[in-house]
């Protein structure tokens, strides 16, 4: 069995797809761009402002869904631009100061809205 998760302190879906899903204890969370569910807009600033606001929208969807970044078990980042890889390393390790979760990385040509950064994560209790 499905169950969709969605919650108002994350930002709305963009297209055809829930903020996350969870079945048999494993949540789903899709891609997250740093949109501020408050206006629906990119946070200004760069891959510092945009990796900490898409890690808030991670945790309010973990939070809907009764988890936290202790059940991660997989993030992946999509980047727009390797070469703000380091400083998004230092904003997205400060989630996970113990046992962090495994972990891909990309860069990829571009994110929806000129996002700099996406991350799409998967957390199990």
């Amino acid at each position: 069995m499905k169950t969709i998760i969605s919650t108002s302190k994350a930002p709305k879906a963009i297209g055809p797809y829930s903020q996350a899903t969870l079945t048999n204890g494993i949540l789903y969370i899709s891609g997250q761009v740093p949109l501020d569910p408050a206006t629906g807009s990119l946070v200004e600033g760069g891959i510092r402002e945009q990796t900490n606001q898409v890690m808030e929208n991670i945790r309010a969807i973990l939070d809907e869904a009764g988890y936290s970044f202790a059940d991660v078990v997989k993030s992946t980042c999509l980047l727009s631009d390797m070469s703000d890889f380091a400083a998004m390393n230092e904003v997205y390790g400060s989630y996970y100061t113990q046992d962090p979760p495994a972990r891909a990385a990309f860069a990829v040509k571009g994110l929806p809205l000129g996002a700099l950064i996406e991350i799409e994560t998967i957390a199990i209790k």
